[in-house]
């Protein structure tokens, strides 16, 4: 099958690391792509939509040369456009993982913590592109962060800047971002951070409750949970994914 990774909001294929390359030893049979979301990465000079369906239809795009049925892992505002796009599209999405993203079906507090929210828009207008990145790094991240990946960070804000026009419009339409009140036909997964303090992780409790799909979540990692504990997220991939159990719900947090 192919997999289709999607970023969250301001980010790009760049800030997966070496995920991509992790998912392709751990599961060598499955392809795994990456598309960047309009405004970043190689469509940084884009201007990005202000809603999540103009954003998915513009990924759908992008991935039409891949042949389906395919997998979507959306990390956050990206697990928006995948939910999205599973419910738009069923008959091509036969897979679908979530990782700490957030809908309309909870509450803004949930959504956005009120602490986050402040240091957030503190981030957005800060000029310079090493502020900038460090203090995303700080707000997403529960791990220490190694000179390489900061580094790495500010490499490509530098060549793919994304511009402050582009991060209130995702912001925008991750915000006003509601699904569909029926579940997608994609077998699904739901992964969650305790420790994150941007997106509460109730937020994806709620959509395993409504829809009753597995949910597991990390005791401790950030709200970047790809960058905090990428061994964890393959783990529970495992078995979900490309092998013909489902995961029993691992919940261990009140």
């Amino acid at each position: 099958m192919n997999w289709i990774l999607l970023r969250g909001l301001t980010r790009e294929k760049g800030h997966w690391g070496d995920f991509r390359e992790r998912l392709a030893e751990a599961f060598p049979q499955q392809r795994f792509h990456v598309i960047d979301l309009p405004g970043t990465g190689e469509y940084f000079r884009e201007v990005s939509p202000s809603t999540i369906a103009d954003i998915r239809q513009k990924v759908q795009a992008c991935a039409a040369p891949i042949a389906g049925p395919v997998g979507l892992l959306g990390l956050s505002m990206g697990g928006m456009v995948a939910l999205d796009w599973a419910q738009a599209e069923p008959e091509r999405v036969a897979r679908l993982v979530l990782i700490n993203t957030s809908t309309g079906f909870s509450p803004p507090w949930q959504r956005m913590r009120p602490a986050a929210l402040g240091k957030a828009l503190g981030v957005m207008v800060r000029r310079t592109p090493a502020v900038r990145e460090r203090g995303i790094l700080a707000l997403t991240s529960n791990r220490p962060v190694t000179p390489e990946v900061k580094e790495n960070w500010l490499a490509i804000q530098q060549r793919r800047p994304v511009t402050f026009r582009n991060a209130v419009a995702q912001l925008r339409a991750a915000a006003s971002y509601r699904p569909s009140s029926a579940a997608p036909a994609a077998r699904a997964l739901l992964l969650a951070s305790a420790g994150d303090r941007i997106v509460h992780w109730h937020c994806s409790r709620i959509l395993a409750r409504r829809w009753q799909w597995p949910l597991a979540v990390h005791p401790d990692a950030g709200h970047d949970l790809v960058l905090d504990d990428p061994q964890w997220v393959v783990s529970r991939l495992e078995a979900f994914a490309f092998g013909n159990q489902a995961p029993a719900p691992d919940v261990s947090v009140p």
